[in-house]
């Protein structure tokens, strides 16, 4: 079969919705097929136009050259194309649709069939999935199954960064051998057993709009053509790293001035703000706080401070008529200043080198963190209900002062830790005040779930969810005013229990 996913929606417009899908060939012919008859048209009869009742909307095609695999020889081209078709004229109800792809020498594929529209009209409620940091992890089929069971409909998929491990990677994409690649979990087409069945995922991309961030693992460094594809993740120094692969396999939504590296849209009733907030990751000792060698230190991809083109546009962003205007305003970008994830430390900020004989290292002053000293304030000025990030892979929540809800929803697949006073665990970072070695190092204490918190030993409630057994999501629910998030025991299995819920 040419198709290597199942369709997956971007950016929404009024009556218009963009459609992509990837093949191991260009094609001869790929088109989206649309209208209540798709379902039982024959393909082929369809594109020729004797389908009465379907609509045909022709695809353009992009290859993606970056896209390789790892081979004993060094990493090898894998061949993808990207499929493209902006479909309008759209009626305000769902619409089925699938996707065609038809090889050069004949073979027609087909995806299954799914339902699209338009943009929700402004000011409408809807409900968003909240999510991150799949990375291939093991509970992640269950995650999303699960999800699509609990929370019906969806409008849209709020994703706040690390899609896969190896961007470049297309397995990491598509057919891993571990059966959780991204788009088999996000396809229905993933296989992971846990609690005696057998979780494939679900389509939910293919009928409710990706809204996407970039991670550190959307990121990826130098190019080679003899070292490894985790190598050449690792080997990325500033001014010399890469994320066309992202941008190409999601174009839209963007900006202006950054493309879809940063970008802005309404929602229904919701503003969403999506910025490229992330950081090369470097393991704790070597790398991060001394040179392993000449790692320039944990480096921000894109300045987001203030006055870098970033901040500006987050402040026009923010105070442009239809933010104000939206019931409710989201920031969503990877890194958690606010957190209690061993992600969160050192502090997001330019490396300092201090250059001695011998060695490099590198401090992180926490009073320059540019999330809590230049974006922090301006998401309380201009009433910010929500900010969304990852990157650590558990669950935590805080609110700050000026009523900003900041949510860490990433303990889907697997855990990196919580280190609080609750979990005994400590980071591993240098004795200091810019160091927090638990707890949160933007100073608030995490919020216990409102409804049924996990405990820990002693019985106390704990604030935090981390996890390799436990797998969690949320939904934004703009009707009722409320995010909710949702636990399951993969080892126990049992029911979906509604954990937390608290107010925008």
């Amino acid at each position: 079969m040419d198709l290597l996913c199942e369709p997956y929606l971007l950016d929404p417009r009024p009556g218009s919705v963009t459609v992509v899908w990837h093949t191991t060939s260009p094609g001869t012919d790929n088109a989206v097929l649309l209208g209540p008859a798709v379902a039982a048209a024959d393909p082929a009869a369809a594109l020729r136009g004797a389908v009465p009742g379907v609509r045909v909307v022709r695809a353009g095609t992009t290859p993606l050259p970056r896209m390789r695999e790892d081979s004993p020889a060094g990493p090898v081209p894998r061949p993808v194309h990207r499929q493209l078709a902006v479909v309008d004229g759209l009626p305000e109800e769902d619409t089925p649709y699938r996707v065609v792809s038809v090889r050069s020498d004949g073979e027609v594929s087909v995806s299954g069939v799914h339902a699209l529209r338009g943009a929700p009209p402004a000011g409408s409620p809807v409900r968003l999935l909240l999510t991150s940091d799949h990375q291939l992890g093991p509970m992640v089929p269950a995650n999303l199954e699960l999800a699509a069971e609990t929370a019906g409909s969806l409008d849209g998929v709020l994703f706040a960064g690390d899609m896969v491990n190896v961007v470049d990677r297309a397995s990491d994409w598509f057919d891993h051998a571990n059966g959780r690649a991204f788009f088999a979990a996000l396809g229905g087409r993933a296989s992971w057993t846990a609690a005696g069945r057998t979780f494939t995922g679900a389509p939910l991309i293919s009928s409710a709009p990706l809204y996407p961030a970039i991670g550190n693992h959307e990121v990826i460094g130098r190019w080679s053509a003899t070292e490894t594809l985790d190598f050449q993740f690792n080997d990325a120094v500033p001014d010399d790293w890469d994320v066309s692969t992202y941008e190409a396999m999601f174009p839209v939504p963007a900006s202006d001035s950054g493309g879809p590296r940063w970008w802005a849209r309404t929602v229904g009733d919701v503003y969403v703000v999506s910025l490229f907030g992330t950081e090369i990751w470097r393991p704790e000792r070597s790398g991060t706080y001394q040179d392993g060698p000449h790692t320039h230190g944990r480096f921000i991809f894109a300045p987001i401070g203030k006055g870098s083109p970033q901040y500006e546009f987050l402040v026009s962003a923010l105070t442009s008529a239809e933010a104000r205007a939206a019931r409710y305003r989201a920031v969503m970008f990877h890194h958690p200043s606010h957190g209690l994830g061993f992600n969160s430390v050192p502090a997001f900020t330019d490396p300092v080198p201090v250059i001695t004989e011998d060695t490099v290292r590198y401090e992180y002053p926490l009073a320059d963190d540019y999330v809590l000293r230049d974006l922090a304030p301006v998401f309380s000025a201009y009433y910010v209900n929500l900010v969304l990030n990852g990157h650590s892979h558990v669950w935590a929540r805080f609110r700050d002062d000026a009523g900003v809800n900041w949510l860490e929803t990433s303990n889907v697949g697997n855990t990196w830790g919580a280190f609080h006073k609750l979990s005994g665990r400590v980071r591993a970072a240098p004795a200091g005040p810019d160091y927090v070695l638990q707890g949160d190092p933007g100073g608030l204490e995490p919020v216990v779930p409102t409804v049924a918190p996990l405990t820990g030993p002693g019985g106390a409630p704990l604030p935090f969810v981390s996890s390799d057994e436990v797998t969690v999501f949320s939904v934004l629910d703009s009707a009722a005013g409320v995010v909710r998030s949702y636990r399951y025991d993969t080892v126990a299995g049992g029911d979906v229990l509604l954990f937390d819920e608290f107010p925008l």
